[in-house]
């Protein structure tokens, strides 16, 4: 586990105002609070019931979000161990048994197949070169349907990568540092 630690606020939901531990490590990147409020805004009418990914889950900031608003399910794929420990460390603390942290490489897991998500969290480290093996798997594997949303965070100086026909970017913002978006996936594009 990392030394220093820092912690994490859920803004809204059940578990609005909780504060969680976060392990300072190399990369980690919490979504800020002001981002999350408008993400969540965006989401409020898909987000009760819905299965979610949290693909880089880092801090689980908006996996935790996620279910504290009403996600029927929430897995969280983290690679560093120590980050993945902390991750089932807060599900628990909070009695949250709808979410799943899953310990490994989320590119090699979306390899595989599995249901589709109802909204997928893509938020890969802005260092590595994740974007579009990410999207590719997501677009090509069966992990989304019609209706599914992205919610895409980049660095705002790069902006998003080329995203696959049928992804409409329907909502784009910029905060400081960081660009971000919500994309639907398939037909159901005018329901944003």
């Amino acid at each position: 586990m990392a030394k220093a630690r820092g912690e994490l606020r859920i803004i809204g939901g059940r578990y609005r105002g909780r504060r969680l531990p976060i392990p300072s490590e190399t990369g980690l990147r919490p979504t800020s609070d002001r981002v999350r409020e408008t993400l969540f805004n965006w989401l409020a009418p898909v987000i009760p019931g819905a299965r979610c990914l949290d693909a880089f889950a880092g801090s689980g900031a908006l996996g935790f979000e996620a279910v504290s608003r009403g996600a029927g399910e929430v897995v969280l794929i983290e690679q560093s161990g120590a980050v993945a420990r902390q991750l089932e460390a807060n599900a628990s603390r909070l009695g949250a048994e709808d979410i799943r942290v899953l310990h490994g490489d989320a590119i090699r897991w979306l390899e595989g197949s599995g249901p589709p998500f109802d909204i997928v969290f893509l938020d890969p480290p802005f260092a590595e070169a994740l974007w579009a093996p990410a999207i590719e798997r997501l677009a090509h594997r069966g992990w989304l349907k019609p209706g599914s949303r992205v919610y895409l965070e980049a660095p705002a100086r790069s902006g998003f990568p080329d995203l696959p026909a049928g992804w409409d970017l329907v909502r784009d913002k910029t905060a400081g540092q960081v660009r971000y978006g919500l994309v639907i996936v398939g037909s159901d594009a005018e329901a944003a």
